[in-house]
C-alpha cells in the first residue's frame, strides 16, 4: 500500500482542504493520513470562523503519524501562523520528508488564511525544505515579488522562488485571462509548460487542492517529478470538467 500524509486546514463543507485532500488520494489509490493545522466554519460561499490548532499539536499529529506509517511524501495546505509554519517545517527536516508545499494565502470565498506575519515564515523556513511549491498567480507574486501578466513573468517567477530553496517549482495560470490556461514547471535548469483549455465554470473551489494532492499521490506511487506533475494536472482538469455544482456559491472539484 502507498501513503501520503496531508498537514492542512478543515473545510467543513468538504469542497477544499483536508477532505479534498482524502477525496483525491483515495480516488487515486493512496492512504492518506491528516495532520490539521486549522478547524474553519466554512461553506460554498464564505468563511465564518476560523480556529487555529496549537503548533505542538500539530506537532504532536505529525510524529504520531510518522513513528507508525512509512510515509515519504506529504503535503501543506492551510498553514494559518508563524508557530505552525515552523513547527512544520522542522518536522519536515527531521524527518526527510519531500514536502509539496501550496501555499494557500487566501480561500475561494476571499477570506484570508495565511496571516501576513506568516508569509516571511514560509518564504525563510518551509520553502527551503520544500521538494515541489505549487503557488497560483498571486500567490507567486506574493513570493517572488514580480507582477505577472503573462508566461514569461511567470517563468520569472518560478527562477525566483526557486532560488528560496523549492526543488521544484510550478507556477499555476488559472488567474490569467485567456482561453487557455498554462501552467509552468520549473526545475532550476529547464521549464515545461502545460496548457488546458479553460473551463467555462465557478465550481473550481478545492482546485488547487486537488492538484497538490494528486501530485502527492503520483509521487507516492513512484512517478519521477515530471511526470507526476503531468497526470495530476490532468486529473484535476477533468476534476473541474466532472464539478460538482453544489452549494449558493462557488462548487468544488469533483
Amino acid at each position: 500500500m502507498r501513503f501520503a500524509m496531508t498537514i492542512a486546514g478543515s473545510d467543513s463543507s468538504a469542497g477544499a482542504g483536508m477532505q479534498q485532500d482524502l477525496k483525491t488520494c483515495t480516488a487515486l489509490g493512496v492512504y492518506c493520513a491528516t495532520v490539521i493545522t486549522s478547524i474553519t466554519a466554512q461553506n460554498t460561499f464564505e468563511v465564518t470562523a476560523i480556529h487555529d490548532v496549537p503548533a505542538e499539536i500539530v506537532e504532536a499529529q505529525i510524529e504520531a503519524v510518522l513513528a507508525d506509517l512509512e510515509i515519504e511524501h506529504a503535503k501543506t495546505g492551510m498553514l494559518s501562523n508563524s508557530d505552525i509554519v515552523r513547527s512544520v517545517a522542522k518536522e519536515v527536516r527531521e524527518h526527510s520528508l519531500k514536502v509539496i508545499v501550496d501555499p494557500v494565502m487566501v480561500a475561494k470565498s476571499g477570506a484570508v488564511l495565511l496571516k501576513q506575519e506568516a508569509i516571511s515564515s514560509l518564504k525563510e523556513s518551509l520553502l527551503s525544505e520544500a521538494y515541489f511549491v505549487t503557488p497560483n498567480v498571486p500567490e507567486a507574486e506574493i513570493l517572488s515579488g514580480i507582477k505577472i501578466s503573462n508566461v514569461k513573468d511567470m517563468m520569472e517567477a518560478a527562477k525566483e522562488i526557486k532560488s528560496l530553496g523549492p526543488k521544484y517549482v510550478v507556477v499555476k495560470g488559472g488567474h490569467l485571462q485567456g482561453e487557455f490556461v498554462t501552467d509552468v514547471f520549473y526545475d532550476g535548469s529547464s521549464f515545461k509548460k502545460f496548457t488546458y483549455r479553460r473551463i467555462n465554470t465557478k465550481n473550481t473551489h478545492g482546485g488547487g487542492d486537488t492538484l497538490s494532492a494528486a501530485l502527492t499521490s503520483y509521487l507516492s506511487i513512484g512517478y519521477e517529478p515530471l511526470k507526476a506533475y503531468s497526470l495530476a494536472r490532468r486529473f484535476m482538469q477533468r476534476a473541474i470538467e466532472k464539478n460538482l455544482s453544489i452549494g449558493k456559491g462557488y462548487g468544488p472539484a469533483n
